[in-house]
């Protein structure tokens, strides 16, 4: 595997984030509503801690974002060309250590339901389900790291 370093991402990645999710083939069929127009801004990136996982010309295999007022991870995508190369982990790993840094006892995940054992894979524990919404026509399952049991 080449070497994968993580680093805080910039607004100047916005479009390359942007594309990794529209990409992304675990959004297509019925799942494709919940990116379509989706745009990872520079505003977004700025204000929230987003991390990208790159390689060694810089290419972004994967990124996270963490709302930190909201102890969530609201954003986790790995390029489909990447996938089954540990990037998913090492960011999770990334994302738990940024998380307690920032003082957070937890992480709320909502998760996207084919992604669910990813996260349970990672640490994460099942905590419920958050019932269909808006433009979301599934249920989807909640799921918490608990960042005090993890530092122990």
């Amino acid at each position: 595997m080449p070497e994968i370093t993580v680093r805080r991402a910039t607004a100047a990645d916005s479009a390359r984030l942007t594309r990794l999710v529209r990409r992304s083939a675990a959004y297509r069929g019925p799942y494709a509503v919940m990116v379509d127009g989706y745009r990872v801004g520079g505003a977004y990136i700025e204000h929230h801690p987003v991390y990208a996982a790159v390689d060694a010309d810089d290419r972004v295999l994967g990124f996270y974002a963490l709302l930190l007022d909201e102890a969530e991870l609201d954003l986790a995508f790995v390029a489909d060309s990447a996938q089954g190369l540990g990037i998913g982990r090492l960011l999770m790993a990334h994302m738990t250590a940024e998380a307690r840094a920032a003082g957070l006892d937890a992480v709320r995940v909502v998760a996207h339901p084919p992604a669910e054992a990813f996260y349970l894979r990672t640490g994460a524990r099942r905590t419920g389900t958050v019932a269909a919404a808006g433009r979301v026509h599934w249920d989807r399952p909640e799921l918490s790291y608990d960042l005090t049991a993890a530092a122990a």
